[in-house]
């Protein structure tokens, strides 16, 4: 099932849709963005989801971490279509995040089953309607490149032949787009689900082909288990062993970005109904509240705990800076230095100096 799209909230709209009827511009390059680090210093990039208040802040009050943020603002539903969430492309966000030092890549999502996408991505003259519109939305404010973070695609139970038309598609889309962006000296990023040798939730991403073809290959390294499974870690050590040993056999490590965690999942133990999402914040918050001990897994080395609501037991798994402190040294061990922060104004705040090398006590 689609990993990100889980946490958008109900009541959040699209709301319009992206000017596509303009000519496209010709190539120029884009000016690099001042900086309180050296590009090289700055390892973290991070999702801006439109309906967290406090995200953009979040993002200035962390820019000598951050080297790209990825406003969560567009979703393509059609060749020729793409709707805009929420303060899709607002200047002010733009321009700040600019003046931080921090490029803007934003992320758009797509809204295309499997059977879709593969007659998107099939029909070249309709891909290049979609690349043509991928194109005029990056050239329309001063965007440093895009982020595609098309997961419906990957849907379960599509069948052989349909996953491999749209995985040969999405190869071609991404060569494609890829070649235009660099054209115009804007980066190519990538959101995909993990893949393991045992466990292989993203068939439809040729990895190989990605790392040759994309600036950045973000790896969705969550949701071990999700809002519909029982309850249980969103990651663990052992779970990123896999899908690095998986991911660097066919991706150079430094165009991997691990996409680590900042929320979690609060069940209603023995109900197979949709879980509560919570951010990291306000998972420790309710911790606090209801007076639960902290307890950190020895395996998955991820927070958890348990509550009683309403006579109905509840248990929570979610992720703070002393879980992703256990993580990071998988990360070192496959030469991986970046990662991708799902998402701002949601993680534990001891997270920034956890990256930065000062694990919390």
């Amino acid at each position: 099932m689609a990993r990100r799209h889980a946490v958008v909230p109900a009541a959040a709209v699209l709301a319009g849709v992206v000017a596509l009827l303009s000519p496209l511009p010709p190539p120029s390059a884009t000016a690099d963005p001042p900086a309180s680090r050296t590009p090289e210093q700055r390892t973290v990039s991070a999702w801006l989801p439109f309906w967290e208040p406090g995200a953009y802040q979040d993002a200035l009050a962390h820019a000598d971490q951050l080297h790209t943020v990825s406003p969560f603002w567009y979703e393509a539903t059609a060749a020729d279509r793409i709707e805009e969430h929420a303060g899709a492309g607002d200047r002010a966000v733009i321009d700040g995040l600019h003046q931080g030092g921090i490029k803007v890549v934003p992320t758009v999502t797509e809204s295309l089953d499997a059977a879709g996408m593969a007659r998107l991505t099939a029909d070249p003259k309709t891909r290049a309607v979609h690349v043509d519109t991928l194109v005029r939305l990056v050239t329309s404010r001063p965007y440093d490149g895009l982020d595609l973070d098309y997961e419906k695609m990957n849907e379960t139970g599509a069948a052989p032949a349909v996953v491999e038309q749209v995985r040969t598609g999405f190869n071609s889309l991404i060569t494609e787009v890829c070649g235009r962006l660099h054209t115009l000296h804007k980066e190519c990023t990538a959101a995909v689900f993990p893949r393991t040798a045992a466990r292989d939730e993203g068939p439809v991403y040729d990895y190989a082909h990605l790392g040759r073809t994309l600036d950045r290959l973000r790896i969705m390294g969550y949701n071990l288990h999700n809002a519909l499974d029982p309850p249980g870690p969103l990651s663990s050590p052992a779970w990123y062993e896999d899908i690095l040993r998986y991911a660097t056999a066919r991706v150079p490590p430094q165009k991997i970005e691990m996409g680590i965690p900042a929320y979690g999942w609060d069940h209603r133990v023995g109900d197979p109904a949709r879980a509560a999402h919570r951010t990291s914040r306000e998972a420790e918050v309710l911790r606090r509240r209801v007076g639960a001990p902290y307890a950190l897994d020895g395996g998955s080395r991820t927070p958890h705990f348990t509550y009683t609501e309403d006579g109905r037991q509840r248990e929570v798994w979610y992720q703070d800076a002393r879980g992703i402190a256990a993580h990071l040294p998988v990360l070192r061990k496959y030469g991986v230095e970046h990662t991708a922060l799902w998402a701002l104004d949601f993680e534990d705040p001891l997270l920034w100096p956890t990256l930065a090398g000062s694990p919390p006590p």
